[in-house]
């Protein structure tokens, strides 16, 4: 008997010894009482960080992007078909996270900050069978979510932005939507509202030339230059992705001139050092993302 309590007792040891080796990530939601919230951090593709949303949370970024497939009914969050899991679902990487965040810091993404939080969704399936289904599930979290409808903007802790193949039409004509809808350089200065389109996004070899090696040609600084202060003037931000981000020095002298040149989002995968730079180079870095 004596030798049947000390094999009890030794597995028991083993098994308590083998639970407390396996990571327990308690904190899995940042402790953000400390972390800046900065307006201009955007991050690209976060879903393929190892902790979505929460890695960007923990860097003090507003704005996260998530690519979207409809698949058997459900929105799965991957950049490729080929990738989507059916556990990688909108609703647990991005809407039920936010919802707890919100609800935890009474009314905002960041604790004690009515800054503004910015969550991109790029279909990538068909446009509008897609978007309905994002309607429809956004309409379950409005509470937390800006609202638009024909008597203006009801702005709230969360700003949805539709991307990629967006339905214009579906959206225009919505009596109330839940989602904004991402412009393109051939919107710029169209009569475009801001309550319908606040941003004009952008492929950045399209219009640039210059990839961060040598200074910024004068002709190509001067077109940045009126592209942001058209967007400005009509109420808009503007982000440009596919800017270098690999080369660092080259990365850091394109960040410089979208810093210089107010461009509103700044696009990364490189979550610490875009916040590093924010922190270092931005006088401003927790200004509100869009005036209604």
């Amino acid at each position: 008997m004596k030798r049947l309590r000390l094999m009890v007792s030794v597995a028991i040891t083993a098994i308590t010894m083998s639970i407390a080796a396996i990571p327990v990530f308690a904190e899995t939601e940042p402790n953000d009482s400390k972390i800046v919230p900065l307006a201009k951090a955007h991050a690209h593709n976060d879903y393929e960080h190892e902790r979505p949303l929460y890695d960007a949370l923990g860097h003090g970024f507003t704005s996260v992007e998530a690519d979207v497939w409809l698949k058997d009914g459900k929105l799965l969050v991957a950049h490729d078909e080929v990738d989507v899991k059916p556990e990688r679902t909108l609703k647990s990487l991005y809407l039920e996270p936010l919802k707890r965040k919100v609800t935890q810091n009474q009314g905002s993404v960041y604790k004690g900050s009515d800054q503004d939080f910015l969550l991109w969704i790029d279909i990538k399936s068909e446009d509008v069978a897609t978007y309905k289904k994002i309607h429809q599930q956004l309409a379950d979290y409005q509470k937390m979510l800006t609202k638009f409808s024909k008597a203006g903007v009801n702005e709230s802790a969360v700003t949805v932005i539709i991307s990629g193949n967006r339905p214009r039409d579906l959206m225009e004509n919505q009596a109330v939507r839940y989602a904004a809808y991402d412009g393109r350089m051939s919107d710029l200065g169209t009569p475009a509202s801001n309550e319908f389109m606040p941003v004009i996004s952008d492929n950045w070899t399209k219009h640039f030339t210059w990839q961060g090696e040598g200074e910024m040609p004068s002709e190509e600084r001067d077109k940045l230059n009126r592209i942001v202060k058209t967007a400005h003037n009509n109420g808009q931000m503007v982000r440009f992705w596919a800017t270098p981000d690999l080369d660092l020095p080259n990365r850091k002298a394109v960040w410089d001139e979208l810093m210089k040149a107010d461009v509103d989002l700044i696009n990364t995968d490189d979550l610490p050092e875009l916040q590093k730079y924010i922190l270092e180079n931005d006088p401003n870095p927790t200004q509100q993302h869009i005036e209604w």
